[in-house]
């Protein structure tokens, strides 16, 4: 069995995982690099292998750094399968034919502007909404959590659940070639226990090798009360103030979970009964349709909502904001309204817009409640920047920022110290995190080898 790296290795974004068993080539996610433009550049980069000569993507979830490059690596000819969750198969169709069409309409935006300026216009789309859809059509097998699945002789997958978005799954491979008999896992990326919509996170049995990520290895989330109530908190105060509350969120999870405990707050009286709440976000109005038919991947409180016949999304001042127009009015409002649009880093997406009319207002409140990667706007924003840049227009920072941290969806250190002890791999490769954070976590890790690859780098087990 070899295993090579080809994404989020001594970094955060892009997952890609190369495992060689059986006769067989695999990926194990096939994520976009997000943050600065040398990143946007890497992602155009050759993948470090032949996307011809790989079998099957084994996808975790349907974040876009875990499956963002799949149309791209189907455009280079990929022609194999893709195995992954039910609802991982439907957010992915959403995520992907959403980032083909922004990255058709960024290309056309860098045209127009180089034709202004009386240059060529040489920008092209990583790929394109028929790429996308392209991609769709490579779905095959569905996983169901806990079942092995037979992806060839000597070859199985089990998708165990890693609670972090719907969906997602961490992966337990078991291969056999010859007399030889190996064990690996992946983690994908792992949620936290105890949260009110999803399961808690599920160890696969111990193995050979695990893969895993450290996004928060070096930190304790604060508690999640604390950081509703903070929520509610900062609502309040910017609503008193007269300004409007903008978070940047992620499609996937994190919006559910914010409307969630909006309709928690009001039902509580902590917030008003008819606050003016706007997700706009067409990824996330989906997200949350689909959340609806996914009842697998409940966890016990949203899932004795659900059997009461309640809504747990829903709230009286909720609108769900799906054309352009629709959200180009949103700049008119100037007070008392909560406008959550994505993306949760603020790389795209109408967040910018909003970002651009409600930053320079002194009285207005930007909440930040994911991991934002380095070089990404939402990172300079929570880094202290006075003023950033939108749209090429210089934008002064003058709203209040708030960072809470008690809403993400990855486990955080202790979290995924006591979930690698219940692996116990005598080897444990650590992905997905920054360098200093990889550094710190390896050091509390205890009867295990460990290793943490640079892009391209192999393993033989």
């Amino acid at each position: 069995m070899r295993l090579s790296f080809h994404g989020a290795d001594l970094g955060v974004t892009g997952s890609c995982h190369l495992v060689e068993c059986a006769g067989k080539r695999m990926l194990i996610d096939c994520g976009l690099f997000q943050g600065g433009r040398e990143l946007d550049e890497e992602n155009a980069e050759p993948f470090g292998f032949d996307p011809a000569a790989i079998d099957l993507v084994l996808l975790t979830h349907a974040h876009l750094d875990h499956c963002g490059r799949l149309p791209l690596l189907s455009r280079r000819g990929f022609r194999g399968e893709i195995v992954t969750t039910a609802a991982t198969r439907e957010l992915a169709r959403v995520v992907l034919l959403d980032a083909a069409h922004l990255q058709e309409e960024e290309a056309t935006h860098h045209q127009r502007k180089a034709q202004r300026r009386g240059r060529r216009a040489s920008a092209e789309p990583l790929y394109a909404t028929l790429d996308a859809f392209h991609t769709m059509e490579q779905f095959g097998r569905t996983a169901m959590y806990g079942e092995p699945l037979e992806l060839a002789p000597g070859l199985r997958a089990t998708f165990l659940d890693a609670g972090h978005i719907l969906g997602s799954a961490s992966i337990y491979l078991q291969c056999e070639q010859g007399n030889a008999k190996r064990t690996l896992a992946f983690s994908g990326d792992l949620g936290n226990s105890g949260r009110p919509l999803l399961r808690d996170p599920v160890a696969p049995p111990q193995c050979d090798a695990l893969v895993m990520e450290t996004t928060y290895g070096d930190r304790l989330h604060k508690p999640l009360r604390p950081s509703v109530e903070e929520l509610f908190q900062v609502i309040e105060d910017t609503v008193r103030r007269g300004g409007n509350v903008i978070i940047p969120t992620f499609a996937l999870e994190r919006a559910q979970e914010l409307l969630y405990y909006l309709r928690e707050g009001v039902e509580q009286g902590r917030l008003p009964r008819r606050l003016p709440v706007y997700l706009d976000s067409p990824m996330a109005v989906s997200a949350t349709r689909i959340f609806e038919r996914h009842p697998e991947s409940y966890g016990p409180q949203a899932a004795a909502l659900f059997r009461a016949g309640r809504d747990p999304f829903h709230l009286p001042g909720l609108q769900f904001v799906r054309e352009t127009a629709e959200s180009v009015v949103l700049n008119r409002i100037t007070s008392g309204a909560v406008i959550m649009a994505g993306s949760g880093m603020c790389t795209g997406g109408r967040i910018r817009h909003h970002l651009r009319h409600n930053l320079p207002r002194a009285e207005c409140g930007v909440v930040f409640v994911g991991f934002a990667a380095v070089g990404t706007l939402a990172r300079r924003i929570i880094d202290g920047a006075p003023v950033v840049k939108i749209y090429g227009e210089e934008v002064r920072v003058r709203a209040q920022v708030h960072t809470i941290n008690g809403f993400s969806a990855h486990a955080d250190r202790d979290e995924l110290l006591a979930w690698q002890r219940r692996v116990a791999a005598p080897l444990t490769v650590l992905v997905h995190g920054e360098q200093a954070v990889m550094r710190q976590f390896a050091q509390r890790l205890e009867n295990t080898q460990v290793r943490m690859p640079a892009l391209g780098d192999a393993i033989e087990l």
